[in-house]
């Protein structure tokens, strides 16, 4: 399933998140019912497993809702604060270890010479196309693709508008796909 953007509104996550620091529970489901299934998405994508992404989005919305009152306009837009407690809270997972699997916890088929072979030069052909790719394009889709970032995220954390990084992303997968066809 690829990642889509929310639909845009009228929600207003600030408010939000200081109707949070003031103990409005209303608020919390707001932002859950709003973003819930996108957090979902950031988390599972950095813990691989949903279990561990549904025990780090449940973590991560009781840290939203107690540490409401820390977040500052200043310091970005709340809806990227949002995600950013859900990321730093998979990968604070993740760091303790909790994300360790064994192959038996992994469905995965037996996978034949030719197929390793064939999987180990499609990761070759990837990393040379990803390096054909400018600095800008190849930062933005590891960013967004290894990394777990949104756009948003991604356009603060290169000090980027927001319109370049979705551009870059698009431009850059499409010379991917041009590369590796």
């Amino acid at each position: 399933m690829d990642y889509q953007e929310p639909e845009p509104d009228d929600f207003d996550y600030e408010a939000a998140l200081l109707a949070c620091a003031r103990g409005e529970q209303f608020a919390l489901q707001a932002i859950y019912a709003r973003d819930g299934r996108w957090l979902f998405s950031v988390a599972l994508r950095i813990t691989k497993r949903a279990e561990l992404a549904e025990e780090v989005l449940h973590d991560a919305m009781i840290k939203v809702w107690k540490r409401a009152k820390l977040y500052s306009p200043a310091l970005g837009s709340a809806r990227g604060w949002v995600y950013t407690v859900v990321r730093n809270q998979a990968l604070n997972m993740i760091r303790r270890g909790k994300q360790e699997l064994s192959t038996e916890d992994l469905d995965l088929p037996e996978l034949s010479a030719d197929e390793n072979e064939h999987l180990a030069d499609e990761a070759t052909r990837m990393h040379r196309c990803l390096g054909h790719l400018d600095e800008t394009k190849r930062n933005a889709i590891v960013l967004a693709f290894v990394e777990g970032y949104t756009h948003e995220q991604i356009a603060q954390r290169l000090n980027s508008p927001l319109g370049s990084v979705k551009s870059w992303i698009r431009r850059g997968l499409l010379k991917l796909k041009e590369c590796l066809s």
